[in-house]
């Protein structure tokens, strides 16, 4: 790790967040850090403010792009407007006890907004925030809000918001920031919260509501780092990006569809815009990009060490619930209500519980989800061996144990594989989620096809994981038929003896 004053080979691990702005920062931290000599990998998409500090601070990342206002009021819970203001050196004073400092002021302020669509805003005379609000309260403006997730959960996002202005509007649904513009542009919705550097905000006929009261503290970008981190390699970005470059540099990788390490590349090596910039790559170039091969063991990794794991576990558990018919109702119960908990949901909650993101909660949860259909298969092939065979062995005096080994797991054997092929094939689509934890897999190409609103780049994860999905059932397919096919080919003579 590259700390003060102890050199290693270890690479920085420089983390983003879920939309494009921070996907682009996060890239030209890494090409800086490269340039400068410092090994430096981007683990990027990781999700949202707490997953990303929970990672730094658990030493999972080392550094990643972050604002003034959302360090202050989400991670130090400071709520007065002094406090969101404060300078940098006393908010370094504030983070000192947590072993984090916050260095590198990139030169733009990015706050969170509120917007409309233009006409909208002007046929119902609405321009600031508290006009939003008394108009709603009059009954008179029926508004459908869009907002993103996590400006729905967050401190200094629209609780709070409603609180200063007495805003009577219902959230609504949590909507990804990625796709709110479309919404907003189709009628879907009225309201959005903004970026105030968002690409859209130039290429859409959209209004963005005054804070006249001054809600909304300033959110000037910086790297977020733990303490012992060097900053000195990235000093060079200091007070670099304005926001209107930082508008250019978003629309370039939103709206042209350039890739984000293409758009940072850019930036480094000009401080203008390139007039000639390469032209967007087509689907095949996408599908078949050379981070392919990397994506596809990653995400066969997460399907094949889960799926090992449940076997391991739930062969036995459905054997137990065979053996102990009393068993049998609340273990079913157990692991079927364990297949009903949202994927996001386990992961937040193994991620507080083991204080880690990536690979490992990941494939812990793909491990509970594979659960049920081998324990309901095993304990249902079990169950469907004539009770003669296991009686007549008794009888014989094979034990318990070899009775099951001997006669009823191979009677069984083909349910059992059934239940195995259906976790795996499920495992194969769930498993792209593991990318909003920074575990990897094709679903890093769908988080940041979402985030950009991307289709084609969401397409090229989509269709390999389907195609491996495919591949994994015949796989399993040819399994089965190998696993019923007679051992005993003499059986099938019509000569008998022979």
């Amino acid at each position: 790790m590259w700390f003060q004053g102890n050199l290693h080979a270890e690479p920085l691990k420089v983390g983003s967040k879920r939309f494009t702005e921070s996907y682009l920062l996060g890239e030209i931290v890494s090409q800086t850090l490269a340039a400068q000599g410092v090994p430096a990998v981007h683990r990027q998409g990781l999700g949202n403010t707490a997953i990303l500090a929970t990672a730094l601070q658990q030493g999972q990342i080392d550094l990643y792009p972050e604002y003034t206002g959302t360090i202050v009021r989400e991670l130090l819970k400071r709520e007065s407007l002094e406090d969101a203001q404060a300078p940098l050196a006393q908010i370094n004073a504030w983070l000192k006890p947590l072993g984090l400092k916050a260095a590198i002021p990139l030169g733009f302020n990015n706050s969170y907004a509120l917007a409309m669509r233009e006409a909208d805003a002007a046929r119902r005379g609405i321009a600031t925030i508290s006009e939003l609000a008394a108009k709603a309260s009059q009954g008179t403006t029926a508004l459908r809000p869009g907002l993103s997730h996590e400006f729905i959960a967050r401190a200094d996002g629209w609780p709070a918001l409603q609180h200063a202005y007495g805003l009577t509007l219902k959230p609504g649904n949590g909507l990804d920031h990625g796709l709110a513009y479309q919404a907003l542009a189709g009628g879907q919705v009225d309201l959005i919260d903004v970026y105030t550097t968002d690409a859209q905000l130039a290429r859409q006929a959209v209004r963005v509501l005054r804070d006249d009261r001054r809600f909304f503290p300033r959110y000037d970008a910086v790297l977020l780092m733990r303490a012992g981190v060097d900053d000195g390699p990235l000093q060079g970005l200091t007070g670099r990006l304005s926001e209107a470059r930082m508008i250019q540099l978003n629309a370039a990788a939103e709206l042209e569809g350039r890739p984000f390490a293409d758009v940072a590349r850019g930036f480094l090596q000009s401080s203008v815009p390139t007039a000639a910039a390469a032209p967007p790559q087509g689907f095949t170039a996408r599908l078949l990009a050379p981070d392919l091969a990397t994506l596809l063991a990653q995400h066969l990794a997460l399907v094949l060490g889960s799926l090992a794991l449940a076997v391991a576990l739930a062969v036995p558990l459905g054997i137990a619930a065979y053996r102990l018919p009393r068993l049998a109702g609340p273990l079913m119960a157990v692991v079927g209500l364990l297949q009903t908990l949202p994927s996001l949901a386990l992961l937040a909650f193994l991620i507080a519980l083991f204080g880690r993101i990536g690979f490992v909660p990941a494939l812990l949860a793909l491990f509970v989800y594979a659960l049920l259909p081998i324990v309901r298969n095993t304990h249902a092939g079990l169950q469907g061996v004539p009770a003669a065979l296991p009686q007549a062995a008794l009888a014989l005096g094979l034990t318990p144990g070899q009775t099951l080994r001997a006669i009823e797991l191979p009677l069984a054997l083909p349910t059992l594989m059934a239940g195995v092929k259906t976790a795996a094939v499920t495992n194969v689509g769930t498993a792209t989620v593991a990318a909003f934890v920074g575990a990897g897999g094709l679903g890093e190409r769908i988080v940041a096809g979402l985030a950009v609103n991307d289709t084609s780049l969401m397409l090229a994860g989509a269709l390999p994981a389907a195609v491996l999905a495919v591949a994994v059932q015949l796989v399993f397919d040819a399994l089965e038929r190998r696993a019923t096919r007679p051992h005993n080919r003499r059986d099938e003579s019509p000569h008998p003896g022979i």
